[in-house]
């Protein structure tokens, strides 16, 4: 049995012996044929053949000199942190309320989290943001004062949590031209058992799904002029498209930075996701984020025990940041296979690409060579896009207003019911498949999802087994 680095191996010696273009799709003796390299979702450097359980948690194969970091970032990322005082004074300062013990409780896998299946139901990497109108001195949202911006629904004993929360979803039918029936299930959210007084009149909620950790430092490597390339605020050229970009406050480096990460693209860099992450959903202090999450009315949150002055030192940080930079992404599947490669050419004609920017060429990262200059194929552009009523959650963050979403990156969505064991999809996980978050689309997708909804059955098979080898 060949093993994933044979098979890397055999495909350098295939690319570069090569002389076909890259640019489409080409019909050769009668037969689509793929581009070159985009089975390589990663690139050449950060590619991996793995489609097990495990494929999302596999590191760059090229990754110089930092195993033993990777390793340390691994285990603070999946090992679960623990209240203060504790005996295992590297693991303890959870809470006092929090989200989740562990990065893996969010990310199981390093793949995506889930809603609650009933209510009451302890969150599996799902969470509410909370804000009030108007924005922070920073441009950012505004926290609420009893509660902050984010619900924390555990709670460290002799704690109260914040509250609790219940879904309910409302079965909406439709059928597509050609007679098919489906249904779209819409969420309704309800705050409950609230432990700090009501919530601010007109408190904005929006919920929020861990996404799948891979290729991360690929995204962070992408150059800000060549997102920018793709920016159309204003459809200045009409195609009913108009991406723009977030900016958002950079507390690390104290200044306004592009947005790339989160649902709302509200994070500038991985170290200041990570950092937020660590505070926002476990409680934990850095460095850069050193006092506890307990707003005003949380006296019992505010009294309780810390684990050191930060909670997670900033080496053991700075491991998990490189842990989460370096997840290698897992190579396509089926990607010569006639039938995906004409469903390849309905994703493109109906316009997903619009958005979905199949690939990108890497800069500099200032930090991992393995980075640098890579091909990758992560079908997104970074950007924010009205997607519509039915999915906005009316809450502004920076930019971002309550009908605009980042761009999700599609790379592994294919492998998510292996990794994760469901197909949740979208931020909320309101679609339970492909078809669900397809059909969920408006605003500036309002016309790609209609010409979906206008082909064949045998073609939206095509094109949604196409997605599936991402």
């Amino acid at each position: 049995m060949v093993d994933r680095y044979s098979k890397f191996l055999l495909f350098l010696l295939i690319a570069f012996s090569s002389c076909r273009s890259d640019d489409d799709d080409l019909v050769l003796d009668g037969l689509l044929n793929p581009e070159n390299g985009e089975e390589l979702s990663g690139g050449l450097s950060n590619t991996v053949f793995n489609t097990s359980r495990n494929s999302f948690g596999q590191r760059s194969p090229f990754l110089d000199g930092s195993n033993l970091d990777f390793i340390i970032g691994n285990s603070f990322f999946n090992q679960s942190w623990v209240s203060a005082p504790a005996s295992t004074t590297a693991r303890d300062g959870l809470g006092p309320t929090f989200n989740a013990r562990t990065c893996s409780s969010c990310h199981s896998k390093d793949g995506r989290g889930q809603p609650p299946s009933f209510g009451g139901q302890i969150s599996i990497g799902f969470l509410l943001r909370l804000s009030k109108l108007g924005v922070s001195v920073k441009g950012g949202p505004l926290a609420d004062p009893n509660y902050g911006t984010q619900l924390q629904d555990q709670s460290n004993s002799g704690v109260l949590k914040e509250g609790e929360f219940n879904i309910s979803y409302t079965e909406i039918q439709g059928s597509f031209p050609d007679g098919e029936q489906y249904s779209l299930r819409d969420p309704t959210y309800t705050i409950t058992n609230l432990n700090f007084g009501p919530l601010t009149s007109g408190i904005m909620v929006s919920p929020r799904i861990g996404q799948q950790m891979i290729g991360l430092g690929l995204l962070e490597a992408i150059d800000e002029a060549d997102i920018l390339l793709k920016e159309d605020q204003f459809d200045t050229n009409g195609d009913g498209i108009s991406g723009k970009a977030n900016y958002v406050w950079d507390f690390i480096e104290n200044k306004s930075s592009l947005g790339r990460f989160g649902w709302k693209a509200n994070q500038p860099s991985l170290l200041h996701q990570t950092a937020g992450a660590f505070i926002g959903d476990l409680g934990l202090t850095t460095i850069y984020f050193s006092n506890q999450n307990c707003p005003s009315p949380q006296l019992d949150c505010q009294q309780a025990a810390e684990g050191g002055t930060p909670e997670v030192e900033t080496d053991d940080l700075n491991s998990v940041v490189l842990y989460v930079s370096n997840l290698a992404v897992p190579a396509r599947r089926n990607y010569d296979n006639q039938d995906i490669l004409k469903g390849k050419q309905l994703f493109n004609s109906i316009g997903c690409v619009s958005c979905h920017t199949p690939s990108h060429i890497t800069g500099n990262h200032p930090k991992f060579n393995n980075l640098t200059n890579q091909k990758i194929w992560p079908y997104t552009d970074l950007l924010l896009h009205d997607m519509g009523d039915g999915l906005a959650d009316n809450r502004p963050d920076y930019l971002a207003d309550g009908n605009e979403w980042r761009t999700q990156a599609l790379w592994g969505i294919g492998l998510i019911e292996t990794v994760n064991n469901h197909t949740f999809l979208l931020h909320d996980g309101r679609a339970r498949n492909i078809k669900e978050a397809i059909l969920w689309h408006a605003g500036e997708a309002e016309q790609s999802k209609n010409l979906f909804k206008q082909l064949t059955a045998t073609e939206r098979e095509l094109l949604i087994n196409f997605i599936k080898t991402l």
